[in-house]
């Protein structure tokens, strides 16, 4: 399946709104990138856009869609917009400042590791993978791979990515934005969860019996 035009869109603009806002935040081109760290985030982020533009996943609806859970969708784009800005300002401003530089390069490891964890399984699910909570045509159920232990490994993979973009900056106000990403993110997973046993019946309880729903023997 070919690429969605939709969501290469989004993919592209979000990379370029996250840097530029990020690139304001620190005061400039010339201050952002006067850290190896910051130039090494600049360059995951390119690298695992670039990545994303091949996978099959899209924004579609579906044969079915929980348009309720829509909600959640402004949420994560205003969040997604303080957590481009202000890590990089606070840090700027010197407020809320964490540890010393190792604590940036911890960052790009943490960003580039939940990055990986995130675009994983779009690959995996391939055009089954929307951003919407929905049911695509001839869905099938995934549990075999990274899904063999834990059901929502991209929603994790966001969690770790976001606070490595905040460390990166030694933001404690981005450890706290990456902290408010997790009650929508729960709900969605809810939604999710809701709409695939509908779907799948017995086969998804009996999936959702031998795997966690996040984190391995936490959740």
């Amino acid at each position: 399946m070919k690429p969605s035009p939709g969501l290469v869109g989004a993919t592209a603009a979000g990379t370029l709104v996250s840097l530029g806002l990020a690139v304001l935040g620190a005061g400039g081109l010339a201050t952002f990138f006067s850290h190896p760290a910051r130039i090494a985030l600049v360059v995951a982020v390119v690298v695992m856009s670039g990545v994303t533009a091949f996978s099959s996943g899209n924004l579609s609806p579906g044969v079915r869609e929980d348009r309720a859970n829509r909600w959640v969708l402004p949420v994560f784009g205003l969040l997604g917009l303080l957590s481009a800005y202000l890590p990089a300002y606070t840090e700027r401003l010197g407020v809320w400042v964490l540890g010393e530089e190792g604590v940036r390069w911890l960052g790009v490891v943490l960003f580039a590791a939940g990055g990986v964890l995130r675009i994983w399984p779009v690959f995996v699910l391939g055009y089954r993978f929307s951003g919407l909570v929905a049911i695509q045509p001839g869905h099938t159920l995934v549990t075999s791979g990274v899904y063999r232990v834990i059901r929502n490994p991209s929603y994790l993979g966001l969690l770790v990515n976001s606070l490595g973009w905040a460390l990166v900056f030694r933001s404690g106000v981005g450890v706290l934005l990456t902290a408010l990403i997790i009650p929508p993110l729960i709900a969605r997973i809810r939604s999710e969860e809701a709409l695939l046993h509908e779907q799948f019946g017995t086969e998804y309880e009996a999936y959702c019996a031998r795997t966690w729903r996040l984190i391995p023997w936490l959740y």
